[in-house]
């Protein structure tokens, strides 16, 4: 009889707490739904990966929601905006189109939006060798050694940094660096310098020759270089620049002519006599 009271008891526990669970599960699914709104704002973003210097089409971009209060500054909403410009900066997909990424409306595409205020790009011929078997890419830093005669003859050669620290703006027609730093065998090199070291890297490549030599982009400093001769490859002293020699002419001694003396009264005197 004790055991039958014990089951009845658990069977009538079982029971209400499968009533109340059922009871509970109904009235959570009855509740209204609770709904957050978060404003947003319209960002235009590149629709795929953009290199610098590539036009900015139509297919190029989207319109994202963007969180109001997480939109980048200088981002823009209005694609018309964008349509039409030149990049100056590469871009990856669903990053916001910012104004400090993008040509004036004027300036156009390809490389000359690229170039910053004041500054130039200047091209050099290079092989194998001198671009550093191909791993001169856009974006590294590169060093010009010139090699030049000043008087044309071949103990006057002389090897000298002329320029350092200075930026390769493009390998060949690719402007935009490989992501997997492949090396690149080019002809042609452009470099982004300076009206002045324009003119010094376009005369020591007419007057002589140009090397570049590869930097690590971390590496600040400029030391300075004395130049070197083939003279000294061989562990022969430095020489001074020739001296020009001045040629002076001996001044012919004055030839002693002959005197008499001549008394007149108290008075003598010493006269020259030339021969007539």
């Amino acid at each position: 009889m004790a055991r039958m009271r014990v089951f009845i008891v658990l069977v009538l526990a079982i029971a209400a707490g499968g009533v109340f669970a059922f009871g509970t599960y109904n009235y959570v699914q009855n509740l209204p739904a609770k709904t957050t709104t978060i404003p947003t704002k319209p960002v235009v973003v590149a629709a795929v990966d953009l290199e610098v210097g590539a036009e900015i089409a139509r297919d190029d971009l989207r319109i994202i929601d963007w969180p109001a209060n997480a939109v980048p500054a200088q981002a823009i909403s209005d694609p018309n905006m964008v349509i039409g410009r030149g990049l100056i900066m590469p871009m990856i997909q669903n990053e916001p189109f910012l104004e400090l990424k993008l040509a004036s409306k004027e300036a156009g595409a390809g490389l000359p939006p690229a170039i910053p205020p004041g500054l130039r790009a200047v091209s050099v011929k290079v092989n194998e060798v001198i671009g550093v078997a191909g791993y001169v890419l856009p974006g590294t830093r590169v060093d010009v050694v010139a090699t030049v005669s000043p008087t044309h003859q071949s103990a006057d050669m002389t090897s000298k940094v002329i320029l350092t620290n200075v930026q390769v703006l493009a390998a060949g027609t690719k402007i935009e660096r490989d992501v997997k730093d492949k090396p690149v065998p080019v002809s042609v090199v452009t470099l982004l310098v300076d009206p002045g070291q324009a003119e010094r890297l376009t005369l020591a490549s007419t007057e002589g020759k140009i090397q570049l030599a590869l930097r690590n982009p971390l590496d600040k400093e400029t030391p300075a270089t004395p130049g070197i001769r083939p003279a000294a490859l061989l562990g022969a002293p430095a020489t001074t620049p020739r001296a020009i020699a001045r040629v002076v002419r001996p001044v012919a001694p004055t030839a002693t002519l002959p005197t008499v003396e001549i008394i007149r009264g108290d008075k003598r005197a010493l006269e020259s006599v030339r021969e007539e």
